[in-house]
């Protein structure tokens, strides 16, 4: 199979530089780093795709086999990867991704040489001792009413999820993203997000890792941030002065410069 078609692969920015990969979070597809490119274009070989299921990506690909559990993803990543022969890159995720590249990275240890985590959370259900920010009856609703009706579930939870009730055009945009994701992809991939628990895999990390947070996030609360920090040694956590999930696009400048300075610091 071709990989690169499979995952829409955009390679772009300096082909001398250490490579970065931007991983798009659920709903979503490579067009929501848009606002990230320039930033690291100069310096970087930035590699962009969309997990199967998601933007123009090859749907006749998917299987719900596969993506039933976020390992299928990390095997779209590691893919990847391999195709391109990349080499200590710089694995950057955003939302589920996060905790998806921590996954490929532990597949492929050549291939990725460091960790930006987005707005991760490793679990979504609280538990005991932790708090991921939804009881499972939460959970439970919300895969319902998204399984019911998708445009509408739509609707009401990407403005929810994207914060920033100021700026109206960005839960729009990510409106728009879920609508343009099919229904059944995308419940096969909000299920597996949701109710995934990747906690123990966080200890496993043996790169460097930046973990960046907002400071209100009512799909990752700041209780997650420092859970992720606190599991993987020697992991950096950076709190954006930003609210919502989307950081990259309702906080660009603050996003960017806490990449670009992680990325500086590497070698």
């Amino acid at each position: 199979m071709d990989i690169e078609r499979r995952n829409n692969v955009t390679v772009t920015g300096n082909p001398q530089g250490r490579t970065v990969v931007l991983a798009h979070g659920f709903g979503c597809d490579q067009n929501m780093w848009r606002l990230t490119v320039p930033a690291l274009a100069d310096d970087h070989r930035v590699v962009l795709f969309d997990y199967v299921g998601s933007g123009r990506s090859d749907p006749s690909a998917f299987s719900e086999s596969r993506y039933r559990s976020l390992d299928g993803y990390a095997r779209d990543v590691v893919e990847v990867c391999d195709a391109l022969d990349l080499r200590d890159a710089v694995f950057v995720g955003h939302s589920v991704s996060a905790m998806v590249g921590v996954l490929a990275a532990g597949m492929a240890p050549e291939r990725i040489g460091a960790l930006v985590m987005v707005a991760p959370s490793p679990r979504y259900i609280d538990d005991d001792g932790y708090r991921g920010g939804f009881r499972a009856e939460d959970i439970d609703e919300l895969l319902d009413s998204l399984e019911s009706n998708y445009l509408g579930w739509s609707a009401a939870m990407a403005p929810v999820i994207m914060g920033n009730a100021e700026r109206p055009e960005l839960g729009e945009e990510l409106t728009n993203s879920f609508c343009a994701t099919d229904p059944e992809m995308a419940r096969v991939f909000a299920r597996t997000t949701f109710l995934s628990d990747s906690r123990d895999e966080l200890k496993t990390v043996r790169v460097p890792t930046l973990v960046l947070e907002c400071s209100q996030d009512a799909i990752a609360p700041r209780e997650v941030g420092a859970f992720v920090h606190e599991a993987i040694p020697g992991s950096t956590l950076i709190t954006l002065d930003a609210t919502g999930h989307c950081p990259h696009l309702a906080a660009p400048e603050a996003t960017n410069a806490a990449i670009a300075g992680f990325l500086a610091g590497l070698r």
